[in-house]
């Protein structure tokens, strides 16, 4: 068969952003970029700190890493303040330019603020297309600057003195889609989480300082304590008085990301009270009980394949053994110049470690195949380091639809699995065997009976198609139960 796309295609669901922001802390700038470096996984395009020392608000944004970024004492002394909120950036909407790194600053007549967010807005576009004929002139490409928009033209029920939370509450109610979103004012901390919590949002304490954050190992980086999630719907309000919790959407039941407990989270986080690598390696158990096979180890395609892979040896009876070693030191700034050494690929992070693998039956643990490229080569990278048979088993049921919620994923023209069966993929990877865990096993890996197909317990629609809001840029609005019960909140 011919492999429907080329080989140096970019073959990886891309991270989506990470979050944070604390209040009322000594030095915020300088926590918020420990924040940021601990959230490093959730985007490698950009990285932003806003500050506030009472006065005056200080930026600093710059594309590339936190490291980069913040890694000297004069970029966060020049930070000062004792609140701040930062952003890492992976670009789902809007190109990666200067313009678009968060966190995004304007100056409104209630004062300034600085805002950011994970996540996209399903009707970013129409939302947009509508401000700037109402006269709006836009800075950026992102969807985080419709929601700035959005606040300074909010019409709520004190019109002559709106305070800034009903701004946002008004705000927050035209969008649809997915979002954690962290806000600075003068005054306050603003935290908010969509009404599936679809993307994650938590809160810390710091010494007594509160703490906002995409997850929970940036508050161990700093030695902050976990308080609880940011209930999906709800808008908590930090400021010199303490916490103060807003619920202003209908309650509905939450479906938040399940790709964040196969990939996307870091292992060590802990999402929905359940701890990521735990969950991870729960899911490869499940995945040896489905789908057994014969071998004579259980070898991880690193990192992200790692813990999964630990979980099938468990359950199967079989060794664990790296055969698959990564080159730690090649960063997304890498340069490929030449045909040639673009061409090398996967070598480039992986090398086969034949010791390990010669004359063996290897079974390959990997959490997702997107378009295959890789795929392919990694198995061909083992045969050639003399394994007998390669038997792959993914841990995450095939990609056949994108995600509008805040992952860069290809169209679903470019998803292997939207057009070809698990035996086509198969050979296509050149595998033994090849598996998938089935919906229902993963739902009972994170602790469920099952899928519940009437009200599914996560979004899983990059699997079932099955999208839990609106998406009003892609087709012109289907009517969701989120959107419904939006218009009639509002």
């Amino acid at each position: 068969m011919t492999f429907p796309f080329p080989a140096d295609s970019p073959d990886k669901f891309h991270e989506e952003c990470g979050v944070f922001g604390i209040f009322d802390y000594p030095d915020a700038a300088a926590v918020a970029a420990l924040g940021l470096h601990a959230l490093q996984h959730r985007g490698q395009a950009s990285a932003g700190i806003v500050s506030f020392d009472g006065e005056q608000f200080h930026p600093h944004r710059a594309l590339g890493l936190v490291g980069d970024t913040f890694g000297d004492a004069d970029t966060i002394a020049r930070l000062a303040g004792r609140a701040a909120i930062g952003h890492n950036r992976y670009a789902t909407t809007g190109e990666t330019a200067v313009r678009n790194i968060q966190p995004l600053y304007a100056d409104y007549a209630f004062g300034g603020l600085a805002l950011c967010h994970n996540g996209n807005l399903t009707n970013a576009r129409y939302l947009r297309e509508s401000l700037v004929k109402d006269g709006s002139l836009f800075q950026s490409t992102t969807d985080t600057e419709v929601i700035q928009h959005l606040i300074a033209n909010a019409r709520t029920a004190n019109a002559a003195s709106p305070r800034l939370i009903d701004r946002v509450i008004a705000a927050l109610r035209q969008v649809e889609g997915a979002y954690s979103l962290v806000a600075m004012s003068q005054n306050e901390l603003i935290g908010a989480r969509d009404p599936l919590g679809v993307r994650p949002l938590v809160l810390g304490k710091l010494a007594g300082a509160w703490v906002l954050a995409s997850e929970t190992c940036a508050l161990d980086i700093m030695g902050a304590t976990y308080e609880r999630e940011v209930a999906p719907g709800e808008i908590v309000v930090i400021d010199g008085d303490g916490l103060h919790s807003h619920q202003p959407h209908p309650p509905m039941p939450a479906r938040p990301c399940i790709f964040e407990f196969i990939y996307f989270a870091r292992p060590d986080s802990t999402m929905e009270g359940t701890n990521v690598y735990q969950a991870r390696k729960s899911i490869g158990a499940e995945l040896a009980k489905e789908t057994p096979v014969d071998a004579d180890l259980v070898v991880p395609v690193p990192d992200s394949g790692v813990p999964a892979a630990i979980g099938y040896a468990a359950a199967a009876g079989l060794p664990f053994e790296l055969g698959l070693i990564r080159n730690h030191y090649v960063g997304r700034t890498f340069i490929e110049p030449t045909d040639e050494i673009r061409h090398l690929g996967v070598k480039l992070k992986h090398n086969a470690n034949a010791g390990e693998l010669a004359g063996k039956s290897v079974i390959l643990v990997d959490d997702s195949i997107v378009r295959g490229t890789t795929s392919q080569k990694i198995v061909e990278m083992v045969r050639r380091a003399g394994a007998r048979e390669v038997h792959v088993r993914i841990s995450s049921p095939p990609t056949m639809n994108p995600c509008f919620y805040g992952i860069a994923t290809p169209s679903r023209e470019e998803l292997l699995a939207a057009s070809h069966d698990v035996e086509a993929i198969r050979d296509l990877i050149g595998a033994d065997s090849l598996s998938f865990i089935s919906i229902d096993g993963l739902y009972r890996a994170l602790g469920n009976e099952a899928r519940n197909g009437a009200m599914p317990q996560y979004c899983d629609a990059c699997f079932t198609g099955d999208y839990p809001t609106a998406l009003t840029d892609r087709d012109g609005g289907n009517t969701s139960q989120l959107s419904l019960l939006s218009n009639l909140s509002s």
